[in-house]
């Protein structure tokens, strides 16, 4: 390549490479000067141009300078940005590297020199005071740079100050003759770091350095210890900071677990819909100063900037990061894709608000090629303007200007969209709201309040008004803070509008009412309803269906979330999807067993709450319901086996050779919201200690589904269907269960076998289960002895629960539920052996119509005993979601279908029953 000067020369044919250098010196003044300064950095060029710097290279390059003083080390440093940028800007201006690699290169080279400057300058200072102390631990202390904004998320544009904070673990002081305070000793250090990146000498700068995001700002020590970050931010820390913090990194010097330390502050336990609020506030700050400082074109702050995607971004960072870790991810663009792929924003979103990001980061890039300054400002006069358009790749600036505003006016819509005040109700509908928010305040009292109410649609005013303003007279309410009082006045007016709406409104009123009381405490909550009053509806309809479901929301307020995305909420569930969901969120809290524990919570109850919203909406047929819970507990199942095994010790296989085996309602998939798990452990391993690892496997894996924690339960379990019941041992070998079924079980385990299924676990064993199954109910079998054995069964059975009320039990009364799989079992047990088709595990329903059209019972008589069972399970059903343990019926409304079951139990026992 020859010189620049040379290139310049009119009519000069040029190479490839040339022309890539001439353009970039028409898109870039700094580029000429930069050239012109360094004979060396030419040929370098030249050599190197068609590869992008790495981390290594640059690391090369500076062990090869001669460092042995401040001045040297400046030169050097300085010295290197110098050819980064050179190679950088040229590639970029002409398409051969893109916005990824400036962002990657220039993040690469502030890691790079601040690691190489405190390598240096860490012994020089330790020469004259000795070594930092902690007073502690005893142990030599470290210094621990954190790199915030653009360096901490990989984003640093080409001539972006770096934002630092500088901390040690302990505070004491140095073992040297000279001895001082670790503190005045790392604040030594920072400002010759500082000075070493930040000072401008006959080399130039590397970066700007801004130390105002540490604690107390400009007024704070330039090095805290991590005593005082911690207590600074648990009780000073403001919005802004938990926004700064979410790309908080560790860039130099070991982090020490300070990121552990401040995660909790930055990323919230629970949802914390409060930010919304909290980073409107924050836009309207911003908007001021650049109102104040007339900053319209500024394409960072101004409107439809680069902070407006940023705050779309990290707003969902703020709400979600504390419940779902893959969303602490520091990359701008990281984060939409996350977005992206949970649904939190639609597609078309994500790709227009990434499109325009890229764009006007590769223009923040452009603007500061032009002189290498600091600025997001267009430019005023054409020269400039010229430049910026021939670097974007458009022939005129007003041909670029109509780009940026597209782009602009894009990212604008979706910030208002994302960010935009709780919708104002039309002025038709303004009227009875300010009714409902009188009632509310009292402004309206007495007979008028009570004649409102009704006027309303309230069927019971007086007593329901007086119900809810006991609310407003409550110490809890009182107490509240004063935000979360405001939240709590808005949204009770909401609920008795949506509330009369419903069939029954006193009910509905006063379950929700209910239930903003119970999670009145945490702002967040009351904060997620203030912002999306739309889910206020649905939880009203809710809880208004079912006293169940509003009970599940109280105990588990978490489940709000669920009802802002409702294609979610009503669609079909995709439980391939769900399985490897779920194995993700456990994989990235691995090790932290109380945490998975409660991730494995919130995903069942979040999955529950969705099935039972289509359940009240009347889009899910009970047996669909049962087929959907019955999968989202194997999922449960089979994730906590894969949970739970590398973590126990003296495991001797990466995969355990374990099985999980359903019966009863899960082995039938009937199972219902509150329904226990029936289940066993079997397994297939010959080392000799497998017997004893795979009973703790067992023991630990009904512990994470039985144990109480913060987040709930997931299920109770019973397992006594295990060989030799409650005395056998808790997991089996399949040769020990099969010899066991073969040649010891009794009639009512084989009566349970018929509903057993292979859940999770080992696909193996599974299909050795189902072999053994098979076998064993095909067994022959001497049809009255059988039968005398199942009429005894459910004659104890029978009265283990007594009925002495007028009402029908639907599972235990004669005539009812149990009757029903009783005749199912002893048809499978009686003719399997002739028919293999009654072992396949299908439901009573389908069984017994099985069994009609092989003419083993009555085809007619089957078919409405299969009818009348599937509208004794939606009773029971319907029962339980009213509250109700116990689903009792008056005999009358069901009366025709006993009958029925009682014909078929006599058909099939006769003289037996």
């Amino acid at each position: 390549m020859r010189t620049l000067s040379q290139i310049l020369q009119p009519d000069t044919a040029l190479s490839t490479d040339e022309e890539y250098l001439l353009h970039a010196t028409k898109c870039s003044p700094f580029i000429a000067r930069l050239i012109n300064s360094d004979v060396e950095l030419l040929p370098e060029l030249a050599a190197s141009l068609h590869r992008a710097w790495s981390t290594a290279e640059m690391q090369t390059w500076l062990a090869q300078q001669e460092v042995v003083d401040d001045a040297s080390l400046k030169r050097a440093l300085r010295k290197l940005r110098q050819r980064v940028m050179l190679r950088l800007i040229v590639r970029d201006l002409n398409g051969l590297g893109g916005l990824d690699e400036v962002m990657v290169v220039v993040s690469a080279l502030a890691e790079v020199t601040l690691q190489y400057a405190l390598q240096h300058l860490t012994p020089w200072l330790e020469a004259q005071y000795g070594e930092p102390i902690g007073e502690d631990s005893g142990e030599r202390q470290h210094f621990t740079v954190v790199g915030m904004g653009k360096l901490g998320g990989h984003e640093l544009n080409v001539s972006s100050d770096i934002d630092l904070i500088f901390a040690f673990a302990e505070d004491g002081e140095t073992n040297g003759a000279k001895a001082i305070g670790n503190v005045e000793f790392f604040t030594r250090l920072a400002k010759r770091l500082i000075a070493a990146i930040d000072e401008i000498t006959e080399d130039g700068f590397v970066f700007r350095v801004d130390m105002r995001l540490r604690p107390y700002g400009s007024e704070g020590p330039l090095a805290c210890s991590f005593a005082m970050l911690e207590e600074y931010y648990q009780n000073q820390g403001r919005e802004w900071e938990r926004y700064a913090w979410i790309k908080g990194r560790v860039v130099a010097g070991p982090d020490q677990g300070l990121s552990q330390m401040l995660r909790p502050f930055v990323f919230r336990k629970y949802l914390d819909f409060g930010a919304f609020a909290s980073m409107r506030d924050l836009k309207v700050q911003i908007q001021r100063d650049v109102n104040r400082r007339d900053m319209h074109d500024n394409i960072k702050l101004g409107r439809g900037g680069i902070r407006e995607v940023e705050f779309i971004a990290q707003v969902f960072q703020l709400i979600r990061g504390g419940r779902d870790a893959s969303l602490q991810v520091k990359p701008t663009l990281s984060v939409l894709q996350l977005l992206d792929e949970k649904g939190l924003l639609p597609t078309s979103a994500v790709q227009e608000l990434r499109a325009a990001y890229i764009f006007l980061r590769n223009l923040e890039h452009r603007l500061q090629y032009l002189e290498d300054t600091q600025t997001q400002d267009l430019p005023v006069n054409d020269e400039s303007r010229q430049r910026i358009a021939l670097g974007m790749g458009y022939a005129t600036w007003q041909d670029f200007l109509n780009i940026l505003e597209l782009h602009r006016s894009v990212v604008q819509r979706h910030f208002e969209e994302v960010f935009s005040e709780p919708s104002d109700d039309s002025q038709a509908e303004q009227a009875p709201r300010q009714s409902e928010a009188a009632l509310w305040k009292r402004l309206v009292e007495g007979d008028d309040a009570v004649g409102v109410m009704a006027q309303l649609g309230y069927q019971e005013p007086a007593d329901t008004l007086r119900k809810l303003l006991s609310l407003h007279d409550s110490p809890r309410y009182k107490q509240l803070p004063e935000l979360s009082r405001q939240r709590f006045d808005t949204l009770i007016p909401l609920a008795i509008r949506e509330a009369a709406q419903e069939p029954k409104p006193d009910q509905a009123l006063i379950r929700v009412a209910d239930l903003l009381d119970s999670i009145c405490r945490r702002a967040s909550y009351l904060a997620l309803l203030a912002e999306y009053p739309s889910a206020l509806t649905l939880v009203t309809r809710i809880v208004g269906a079912s006293p169940w479901l509003a009970q599940y929301l109280t105990q588990h307020p978490i489940l709000l979330d669920e009802l802002l995305d409702t294609r979610n909420l009503y669609a079909a569930p995709d439980f391939a999807a769900m399985h490897a969901d779920l194995e993700q969120r456990l994989t990235l809290l691995s090790g932290d067993v109380e945490r998975q524990m409660d991730e494995m919570r919130h995903f069942k109850h979040a999955a529950v709450f969705r099935f039972a919203a289509k359940d009240v909406a009347g889009e899910l047929a009970l047996e669909t319901l049962s087929d959907y819970l019955s999968a989202l507990a194997d999922i449960i199942l089979d994730v906590a086996i894969k949970a739970i095994w590398p973590g126990l010790r003296h495991r001797h296989r990466d995969e355990p050779l374990f099985a999980i085996i359903g019966y009863g309602k899960l082995g039938g998939k009937e199972l219902g919201y509150a329904s226990d798990l029936d289940i066993i452990f079997l397994y297939d391993d010959d080392v000799p200690e497998a017997g004893e690892v795979y009973a703790k496997l067992g023991q630990r894996v009904n512990t994470w589904l039985s144990s109480m924690t913060s987040a709930g339960m997931l299920y109770e379990t019973d397992m006594q269907l295990r060989p030799d019941g409650a005395s056998g041992l808790l997991v089996s070998s399949v040769q020990a269960f099969e010899t066991y079924q073969q040649e010891k079980a009794w009639v009512w385990e084989h009566q349970a076998l018929t509903r057993a299924r292979f859940c999770a676990g080992n696909q193996q064993i599974g299909a050795t289960f189902e072999r053994i199954r098979d076998s064993v109910l095909r067994q022959p079998r001497e049809q009255q002895a059988l039968a005398a054995e199942v009429v005894s069964m459910r004659h104890k059975m029978h009265q283990a629960h007594p009925n002495h009320g007028e009402l029908f039990d639907l599972k235990h009364d004669r005539g009812g539920i149990v009757d029903v799989e009783f005749i199912v079992q002893y048809l499978v047990l009686a003719y399997a052996s002739q028919y293999p088709e009654l072992t396949r595990n299908l439901g009573n329903i389908a069984l017994l119509d099985i069994l009609g059209n092989l003419q083993l019972i009555d085809a007619v008589l089957a078919h409405e005993v299969a009818q009348v069972y599937r509208d004794y399970r939606r009773r029971q059903h319907a029962i339980r979601l009213q509250g109700d343990q116990k689903a009792r019926v008056p005999l009358a409304e069901v009366e025709q279908g006993v009958l029925a079951v009682r014909r078929l139990w006599l058909q099939v026992f006769g003289a037996a029953s």
